[in-house]
This record gives C-alpha cells, structure tokens and sequence, in this order.
C-alpha cells in the first residue's frame, strides 16, 4: 500500500512539475491599441490588450490557480537635453478565477473588489482585455509641455491552491509582459 501512494504522489509530483515547466503563456500577448481623451480635467485611458487563451491556462484556472492580469502606464515628462522624467507610476491589478460550482470564470478588480463572471475563458480574456476610461491623470498634474504615455500587459500566476503550493513553490515559468505601447502627448 506504501509503494501505491508514493507511486501516486510521484505522478502528481511530475505532472505538476510538466505543468509548471509548459510554457502556458505562449501566444500573443501584445496591447493593440491604446488613447486617452480628456473630460473635465480628467485624462482617461482606453485600451485593447490581447492575452493569450491556452489549454494549460485553462487547466491551471481549473485546478484552483489564480492568475494576475497587470496593466501599467507611465507617463513621462520629455526633455531635451536631459532624461525623460517620471511623473506617473499606475497599475490596473485585476485577478482570474474559475468557480467549479458555478462553471464561471471570475474576474476580479483587485482594488474595488468588484466582479464580473463570464461562462467562457474567451469571454473573461476579452473583458481583461478591454480597459474602457481608466482615469490615470488630472490636468492640473500636467504644466505645458510634451509628455510620453507607456501601456504595457501583464499576466504571471497569482495565489495556487494549498495542494500545489508545496511542490510548485520554485517555478516563476506564468509570467510574461508585452512590449510597451507608447505615444507622444502634447499638453
């Protein structure tokens, strides 16, 4: 009997260890597109971000693993004859669940706390994907001048269930980031 449940703990141990060397964020993971418009006073970013949909991702969301979608932006201020200076450091954290009751996945704003659950991975993926008037900076912040916006994606593994965390505590093979998306924006 010994020897059964080493045997199963040795598959479990390799399958998990095969899971987390798979490269499960293969594909394209790139922002499409990325704007701001103005509305009284408040700049609000819009944008289009695609994040690849595998069946490793969909295997680890099923087996309890959290996964984190990040969007940062950096507004930088041009110089000319020195370095560009930061302004604005800013992350959009939202998380990614599957609820095996429901068989829904969850998407989570990790500041406001508010969710939204979606019948399909595609559909969950395409609303991570779309950031519609994110409000990242106030006119008053910015003086006259030229200022660069930088959007870039995200995604790593977030929290793993207990079962997991114990034999896949080494591995950091869920994170991945796009290229940075900048524009120019005269003020």
């Amino acid at each position: 009997m010994g020897c059964l449940r080493l045997a199963a703990w040795c598959a479990v141990a390799f399958g998990a260890i095969a899971l987390a060397h798979a490269d499960a964020l293969e594909g394209i993971l790139e922002v499409h597109s990325a704007y701001v418009d103005v509305d009284k006073g408040v700049f609000l970013l819009h944008a289009r971000v695609e994040y690849p949909e595998t069946a490793a991702i969909r295997s680890a969301l099923q087996d309890g693993v959290t996964l984190t979608f990040d969007l940062e932006v950096r507004i930088d201020r041009d110089r000319r004859f020195w370095f560009n200076a930061n302004l604005i450091d800013l992350t959009l954290r939202r998380e990614l669940t599957y609820h095996a009751v429901s068989d829904r996945f969850v998407v989570r704003d990790t500041r406001s706390g508010d969710q939204e659950t979606f019948a399909t991975l595609d559909e969950a993926l395409t609303r991570l994907g779309r950031v519609e008037g994110w409000p990242i900076v106030v006119e008053p912040q910015l003086d006259v001048g030229s200022y660069s916006i930088s959007v870039r994606a995200g995604v790593r593994r977030g929290h793993l269930p207990a079962s997991l965390r114990a034999i896949l505590f080494w591995t950091d093979d869920w994170a991945r980031v796009s290229e940075w998306y900048t524009w120019s924006l005269p003020v």
